[in-house]
């Protein structure tokens, strides 16, 4: 009786050691900041983000002040935005807007958030209110950090914008006259009468124009 006692509290001592770190599910907890840190490293090589999300959660949730999480927000980021899933990278981005911007480091932000919106004009969800209000930001920012080196790269994005817009607007005339619909047509066209971009300045894409966009 004694002995079967025994056995009993070393197997219940080995699983609250070996198990403790684990909920019902599986699922890992109560683990260092690095442990978590370098899970979501291996999780982004591995390019399985929602893995890496998982993990930053547990990073976040367990170690509040850690200084890996400014870190590994960052790396998010910029692995969604390769893997073109802005909104995401977008939600990062806001995050770290929040709880890290400094007078240092608020116009790299604000530039990968222009840059986030710009690159999800990729999206098959794109249309003309998305081009104006990544236009706007775009404008804002030159605005705001006129001497930032990234607004070289901002003015770059406005410039391909306005093209864009440009050509968007020509399409849109052009399918309207072709539907026999003048007047909708004269209203894209002289939209494009206000803009400094003139026709010439265009070459005409071999694709269609969102494709020569990020060309």
């Amino acid at each position: 009786m004694y002995r079967f006692c025994w056995q009993t509290v070393v197997t219940a001592l080995l699983i609250l050691f070996f198990g403790g770190c684990s909920t019902k599910s599986g699922q890992e907890y109560e683990k260092p900041a690095l442990y978590w840190y370098h899970k979501l490293m291996r999780s982004v090589a591995a390019g399985n983000l929602e893995k890496a999300d998982d993990y930053f959660t547990s990073l976040e949730s367990e170690h509040t002040g850690s200084p890996l999480i400014p870190e590994a927000m960052q790396i998010l980021v910029q692995a969604h935005m390769d893997e073109e899933e802005y909104l995401l990278a977008n939600f990062y981005l806001d995050e770290y807007l929040k709880r890290y911007a400094t007078s240092k480091n608020l116009d790299f932000i604000e530039f990968m958030k222009v840059k986030a919106s710009f690159m999800g004009l990729k999206s098959p969800k794109r249309n003309q209110e998305l081009i104006e209000e990544t236009l706007e930001k775009a404008k804002r920012y030159v605005g705001k950090f006129p001497q930032s080196e990234f607004a070289p790269m901002m003015k770059t994005i406005i410039v391909r914008l306005e093209m864009t817009r440009y050509l968007m607007n020509e399409s849109i005339a052009s399918l309207y006259e072709r539907r026999d619909k003048p007047k909708a047509a004269e209203i894209y066209r002289k939209r494009n009468s206000h803009t400094w971009i003139k026709r010439e300045d265009i070459e005409p894409p071999a694709k269609g124009w969102i494709d020569w966009l990020f060309e």
